[in-house]
């Protein structure tokens, strides 16, 4: 039997299986995430990391990620700053700056000093064609669009941040129906490749509270890019 090493990482509760793909071999991934994420009969995690030499000059290294179901993501901002720290702790990088390729372009996390880890995720993409959501139309935003979901219909802002979300505004995201409406949200013909959903609440100008249903995965106990 081969040994697959592994280091097991977290951002904020939401937490990863990272593989090494610039020291070792690996076996095809996407059979292999869903095993591996299995919170009973594997290791458990919302999602399976891979890092890899770059295929581009305009970064130093690439990242693929795999969802808990075994699809292939664009880009995950927890995921990004575990990426980072994990190459620096294994020695790959001590550059206080870096390009880490991924399906939504090159990102650049920064080492922002004890074991903490910042990263730039640009500007938001409004666009309804980019984002991809059939939710508005022209330029967006789309901001309270009625969606109709098992009969209800819920008032849905759609954003990418390198990937696509659904935000619900509610009174109370402790009480939203997280179970039932998240993966029905995500799977809405609205969404063409899926989409991860946030129900949320105001609390004041500068702090939301939120539980995030993400694609491919479920709820999760954070979402960076959310």
């Amino acid at each position: 039997m081969k040994t697959l090493p592994f280091t097991k990482m977290h951002g904020c509760g939401n937490d990863f299986i990272v593989l090494d793909g610039i020291s070792h071999e690996l076996p095809p991934l996407e059979p292999l995430a869903a095993r591996l994420a299995d919170r009973n009969f594997g290791i458990g995690a919302d999602q399976l990391l891979v890092v890899r030499p770059a295929g581009t000059a305009a970064a130093d290294f690439r990242m693929e990620i795999f969802n808990a179901d075994g699809s292939q993501v664009e880009m995950c901002a927890n995921g990004i700053r575990c990426c980072y720290k994990f190459l620096r702790d294994r020695g790959h990088t001590d550059a206080d700056e870096i390009g880490v390729e991924t399906l939504s372009g090159v990102v650049r996390p920064r080492w922002a000093g004890q074991d903490r880890v910042s990263v730039d995720m640009g500007r938001p993409i409004l666009e309804p064609a980019k984002i991809p959501t059939r939710l508005g139309s022209g330029e967006g935003p789309v901001i309270d669009a009625p969606l109709t979901v098992a009969g209800e219909i819920l008032k849905v802002s759609s954003v990418s941040m390198g990937n696509p979300h659904a935000v619900i505004n509610v009174d109370d995201p402790e009480r939203a129906e997280l179970a039932r409406l998240g993966p029905l949200v995500e799977q809405h013909p609205a969404f063409p490749n899926r989409v991860n959903v946030a129900f949320v609440t105001a609390v004041s100008r500068s702090r939301i509270r939120q539980r995030t249903w993400e694609r491919g995965t479920g709820e999760t106990l954070a979402c960076g890019s959310g």
